[in-house]
């Protein structure tokens, strides 16, 4: 059975980014080889991303023309299967992309199938709806040295209380920590 896991940077006081879409720019505080090890990683590990409309677009825009230096990430971002979650999208222009607009049902049978570990990259309401269902099964999570202030939290309301149990930790030499928590699932 695959495992659905969710990857974020996230700063100290919660935001994934700011008070506009795609402002990420918090995140070059915590970029260092820690990092790029663990995106180099993330290739190996996967074979899946998974985005809601908002971030796939995003990430179509950035990734294939993403610079040179990052070469080994371009590759695999560009190569691995994705999914743009959507309503509204009836075409994906990016290589290797699918449209679905039921996740749920949609990553149900994919992760009982065989198969490497599938990404959620971004998309917070994505995630929120897919932890409703039960669906995540680990959180990755860099927490950046900054306080925004403002924008867009990570987590999202939720109707429940969600126990994890932290799998490992890292600080990163420039502040940031880099946690693994695996999703407590009810007995």
């Amino acid at each position: 059975m695959r495992k659905l896991v969710v990857w974020n940077l996230m700063t100290l006081d919660g935001y994934f980014e700011g008070e506009t879409p795609w402002d990420l720019s918090f995140h070059g505080k915590a970029w260092g080889p820690e990092l790029m090890a663990l995106s180099e990683q993330f290739g190996k590990e996967g074979d899946l991303l998974v985005f809601g409309r908002k971030t796939y677009e995003g990430m179509a825009a950035y990734w294939p023309n993403a610079d040179e230096d990052e070469s080994t990430v371009k590759e695999y971002m560009n190569r691995i299967a994705k999914i743009a979650v959507s309503t509204t999208m009836q075409d994906a222009g990016w290589n290797n992309t699918q449209v679905v607009s039921e996740p749920g049902s949609e990553l149900k049978k994919l992760k009982a199938e065989d198969g490497k570990t599938i990404f959620i990259f971004g998309s917070a309401e994505l995630v929120a709806s897919l932890m409703k269902e039960g669906l995540v099964d680990e959180y990755r999570i860099c927490i950046v040295p900054v306080l925004l202030g403002k924008g867009n939290p990570l987590f999202k309301a939720a109707d429940r209380l969600t126990e994890m149990t932290l799998v490992s930790s890292q600080i990163a030499g420039n502040g940031a920590v880099i946690l693994h928590y695996a999703i407590r699932k009810a007995d």
